[in-house]
């Protein structure tokens, strides 16, 4: 018995930390905390972003902290890194690449109902239309992309599998699971929203984890509220 106990006890360390890796692949859809006006930060300041959707086959809970921080940032350019989930107090560290962009007032958009009859309906039974042109159709139906159903409603967003759309693949790293989408299309890839704005680098290839944004015109600036779907590189 005792030398159960002993064994139960060492292993336990082993089994605490398989928890916190975040399959590669994982989608993490998030909401920027506060804005970020390149010409106004630096190197190693703070970012924060909130997960908005429970992530399937994880852990990690709707409203768990992301954190990360900025690389470089000039008035047209910003370099950051999203380096770990904090969920229930315990760290996940992580390096991300990013799909999709959303500006604030698209994400608000994404929640207003279609046509007008939804209107006097119970939000829970509204039609929205997702950031990249996926329905939603709410009260027992399903996420459509034209005819095709792709994904399910949820209290808080949608879920569904990844599909490839230009320079974004469907699943990597074996993880072809569902995926949790919050406001998103499941196949919304680039910048929506915000005029100017490019993804330069999504952090999918050297230096992994690394997003740079740059904006052609006008000072770079992403406000706080904007929408980030977030894929996991390695944990």
């Amino acid at each position: 018995m005792r030398f159960s106990w002993l064994l139960a006890a060492l292993l336990l360390p082993l089994s605490v930390c398989a928890q916190t890796i975040i399959p590669a692949g994982t989608i993490l859809p998030v909401r920027l905390d506060s804005s970020l006006n390149a010409a106004h930060l630096r190197a190693g300041d703070m970012v924060k972003a909130r997960v908005m959707q429970d992530i399937p086959g994880t852990s990690i809970r709707r409203g768990a902290q992301v954190e990360g921080r900025v690389m470089s940032a000039s008035a047209h350019q910003l370099r950051l890194q999203f380096t770990a989930v904090v969920s229930h107090g315990r760290r996940y560290p992580i390096a991300t690449n990013l799909r999709a962009l959303a500006s604030m007032m698209e994400v608000q958009q994404a929640f207003l109902p279609q046509g007008a009859p939804a209107r006097g309906l119970p939000p829970e039974e509204w039609n929205t239309r997702q950031i990249g042109g996926d329905e939603v159709y709410r009260g027992g139906g399903h996420v459509m992309r034209g005819d095709t159903v792709v994904g399910e409603p949820t209290p808080y967003g949608v879920r569904g599998h990844l599909i490839a759309n230009g320079k974004c693949r469907a699943a990597v790293a074996g993880n072809s699971g569902v995926q949790a989408f919050w406001i998103f299309s499941t196949d919304a890839c680039g910048v929506y929203g915000i005029p100017g704005l490019q993804l330069d680098h999504a952090g999918r290839t050297a230096p992994v984890g690394t997003i740079e944004l740059k904006s052609k015109s006008v000072p770079l600036l992403v406000r706080g509220g904007s929408g980030w779907l977030l894929r996991v590189a390695r944990s």
